[in-house]
């Protein structure tokens, strides 16, 4: 454990300037607000939306599968589908095959509000990759899907295509 009492505000810059988290952090939240303003007209927000995108599926997928999709726990999903729920966008069924699972679907409303909805996501999704100054902005989102998948992260050296020398 660390002896220091105090961080100097030198460090505090460092940490400010390249802490990926809180780069991350402030991105999301800026993007949230860029999304949420964009499905306002339909009164949405943009983990809505998300939440709306995750369950149109061919056949309805299970709770666990649609939580794990959005990286969240269940408890967390059941509180999000419960607004959808009332407007009558989604329902939540029990499986056909096993009573203790309970499958997710959108209703015809719920179809029908994320078709009017997804030009706008269009839109506004247009809007960001255009803000981007990365080149390949699909990098960029397979990098940050590498980071949500939980996978182990490779050594600098290996990134690199080099092999690191044994110690």
């Amino acid at each position: 454990m660390s002896t220091r009492r105090t961080l100097p505000f030198a460090e505090t810059l460092e940490i400010r300037d390249t802490c990926l988290c809180l780069s991350v952090q402030r991105a999301a939240r800026a993007l949230a607000r860029h999304f949420d303003e964009a499905f306002r007209p339909w009164g949405l927000t943009n983990g809505q939306f998300s939440l709306l995108v995750a369950v149109n599926r061919p056949h309805p997928p299970v709770m666990g599968e649609v939580a794990a999709l959005l990286a969240m726990d269940r408890t967390t999903l059941t509180a999000a589908l419960k607004s959808l729920q009332r407007r009558g966008l989604v329902e939540a069924r029990a499986d056909e095959k096993d009573k203790r699972s309970r499958r997710l679907l959108l209703t015809q409303a719920g179809r029908a509000l994320l078709a009017e909805a997804y030009p706008a996501w269009q839109e506004a999704h247009a809007g960001i990759d255009a803000r981007l100054a990365v080149p390949n902005p699909d990098r960029l989102r397979r990098d940050l899907l590498h980071l949500a998948s939980g996978e182990p992260f490779a050594e600098p050296a290996q990134q690199m295509g080099r092999r690191r020398s044994p110690r």
